[in-house]
């Protein structure tokens, strides 16, 4: 007599797809930690920006409600830090008045050490730049006082760095104001402190 048996239900296998969901959002928040705790124990000291020197060269307001001028500026940064130093690999920098942008130019990038004053001259032109009613008026005034007053900034994109170890890129941002330009070439010039935000 031949006995059947009985089958056996097949036990269904735990699905594998939480397991990988699990995993990925833990190392992901590990990440995350990690790079919290790093930026927290080695994030810079504001990195210092100053103006040092900042003239005019060949200001014209043309005809055509224009700017033509060169703006000569040299700008201090002085990174505080001992342990971090910075890779500069984008710098653009803008000069404003009255909150209109009339000149800009581009820095070539480079590498501050720690504890290290870069001194960085920089040329700004302003090209046939179309100027605004109310800001034309402005600096015809200023240009008849002899001093006008503009706002310099600066945005880089930086990578900060610890032994050997690179952070991410993080975006920089200057701002100085008021920065007073004398349209004499024998005046002397104050030094303007910015405001740094990373």
């Amino acid at each position: 007599m031949v006995r059947e048996r009985p089958l056996l239900s097949r036990r269904s296998r735990p699905s594998i797809l939480p397991c990988i969901v699990f995993t990925c959002l833990g190392f992901i928040v590990l990440v995350s930690l990690v790079v919290l705790i790093f930026w927290l124990v080695v994030r810079p000291k504001a990195l210092e920006y100053t103006v040092d020197d900042a003239r005019v060269y060949g200001f014209n307001l043309t005809a055509s409600h224009a700017l033509n001028a060169t703006f000569d500026l040299t700008l201090r940064s002085y990174n505080r830090n001992r342990r971090v130093s910075v890779y500069y690999d984008f710098m653009e920098v803008t000069v404003w008045y009255d909150d209109q942008m009339v000149a800009f130019t581009e820095v070539a990038p480079f590498y501050q050490r720690r504890r290290n004053v870069t001194t960085l001259d920089v040329i700004a032109a302003a090209t046939s730049t179309p100027l605004l009613g109310s800001v034309e008026n402005s600096l015809k005034h200023d240009r008849s006082a002899g001093k006008v007053g503009l706002e310099v900034r600066v945005r880089a994109r930086i990578r900060l760095k610890v032994g050997v170890v690179k952070t991410k890129h993080y975006t920089l941002r200057v701002y100085c104001a008021p920065v007073l330009v004398s349209f004499s070439a024998t005046s002397t010039f104050d030094r303007v402190y910015c405001d740094v935000d990373i």
